[in-house]
């Protein structure tokens, strides 16, 4: 029994100081692949192109920065990597009734996509709360943005802002003008289904919802760590 309490013991530790350097060595090292880039591929039939370019913050358009934070999450920029007001939202609406529905922020959501797999679950939800923490620890909002913008998925092989940019609209991430920017944050909940180019009815009920957004949200600004 000692023998087995020993071996989580050291397995535990060592998790938490390997995980610990891999999110510090995110820090400055641009992610290459992600978990859902692999399934992704194994679970294609046929073949299964990746079109993904790192390209840093400042070569991706305010446009798009703004239009993901006003689709994805709107209080990025002031909590610490968790929306309390948006999960008791959530809980609120599936107590009346209503279908429960996701409360998690972008620095959720790149906690999952950069460490973890796709599936949900309640263990994956746990790895999901402390790599939320971890990147919240170590890394400043913008860069939390720049690795989310560089490594989610934006179309059918299409991950990352530079690649959707291309794919979509024949042009740079940093080149998107406002109108296809929020295209592009339109098929987030589900970008294999839905185009950003040309629209689907749903994209364009979207964008306009996004436009408002991006009007009452105003000016960008990143608050230094």
């Amino acid at each position: 029994m000692k023998k087995h309490l020993r071996f989580i013991l050291k397995s535990c530790i060592a998790f938490i100081i390997l995980s610990v350097l891999w999110v510090f060595v995110y820090t400055w090292v641009n992610v290459p692949a992600t978990p859902l880039m692999g399934i992704r591929k194994l679970q294609s039939k046929n073949k299964y192109t990746i079109r993904h370019q790192w390209v840093p913050l400042s070569k991706i358009s305010k446009n798009l920065q703004l239009a993901v934070i006003c689709s994805e999450d709107q209080r990025f920029i002031n909590h610490n990597g968790f929306d309390k007001e948006a999960i008791e939202k959530a809980m609120a609406e599936y107590k009346s009734g209503k279908r429960l529905r996701g409360a998690s922020t972008i620095s959720q959501q790149t906690a999952k996509n950069v460490f973890l797999w796709p599936h949900r679950s309640w263990i994956r939800k746990g790895f999901e709360t402390y790599f939320t923490f971890l990147i919240e620890t170590f890394w400043s909002k913008e860069r939390i943005l720049e690795v989310y913008l560089n490594s989610i998925e934006m179309g059918d092989g299409i991950y990352g802002a530079e690649a959707a940019a291309q794919f979509w609209f024949n042009t740079s991430a940093t080149a998107l003008n406002k109108d296809e920017a929020v295209a592009i944050a339109a098929i987030l909940p589900n970008p294999i289904r839905f185009l950003a180019n040309p629209p689907s009815a749903y994209t364009q009920k979207r964008k306009k919802w996004i436009m408002i957004q991006m009007r009452n949200y105003g000016t960008l600004v990143f608050d230094k760590k």
